[in-house]
């Protein structure tokens, strides 16, 4: 498969769940998933309404399915201070390690990595992910516009029955729906493969307590 970076002039699918996902076959993707318990609810709260809030302020309604795409019609430099504001607080929140953190024990992110790898080059190409305590970043680039969903839900849903059989509990693992954003350009590109990279050492982790893996690594 040969990756490609998000074109705005090419077709787009903007799949509608709880959150609108947007795709484009062959472009690199960085998604993250994060366990339910990952986030207390007053953060998430306040971040939807800060977020909701600069976003209104700038002429734009969440409620609206094209926000996205108005958000990137946006000046660069407008675009720049929303992802640096809102992406940047919402993985600091991620890194604080809320919740049980139960992929720090190896034999729970072993079960999430191996899912990952499992049709790599097959069914999708995956660059980079990192697995951490609560959460994992990947970036991923898939063949069509309806294999991001149908993949993401399959890894959530097979790594949640086999780690809940770990742990000997039932109930939701991962939060319903996850985070992602078609890569725009190399040096975008480069930048989320640093943070992947980056990210256990960011967040104070010890070898033994995450998973890195790096295409050609």
């Amino acid at each position: 498969m040969e990756l490609h970076f998000f074109d705005p002039k090419a077709g787009t699918a903007i799949l509608e769940r709880r959150l609108p996902h947007w795709s484009q076959p062959g472009v690199v993707c960085f998604i993250t998933f994060r366990t339910h318990d990952s986030m207390p609810q007053s953060v998430v709260d306040q971040w939807v309404m800060d977020r909701s809030l600069w976003l209104r302020n700038h002429g734009i309604i969440t409620e609206d399915t094209d926000w996205k795409a108005r958000l990137s019609a946006l000046p660069s430099d407008l675009q720049h201070e929303f992802y640096n504001e809102f992406s940047s607080r919402w993985h600091n929140e991620l890194d604080s390690c809320h919740g049980a953190c139960v992929l720090r024990d190896p034999d729970n992110a072993n079960i999430v990595a191996d899912s990952l790898n499992e049709f790599n080059e097959k069914r999708y190409l995956l660059t980079d992910f990192v697995v951490m305590p609560n959460h994992i970043h990947l970036l991923v680039a898939f063949l069509d516009d309806d294999s991001m969903l149908s993949n993401c839900e399959g890894w959530k849903r097979y790594t949640a029955r086999k780690i809940n059989k770990n742990l000997k509990v039932k109930g939701r693992f991962w939060q319903q729906d996850g985070f992602d954003h078609l890569v725009r350009s190399e040096s975008q590109f480069a930048h989320y493969r640093r943070y992947i990279a980056n990210n256990p050492e960011k967040a104070g982790l010890k070898p033994g307590e995450f998973i890195h893996y790096s295409r050609g690594n």
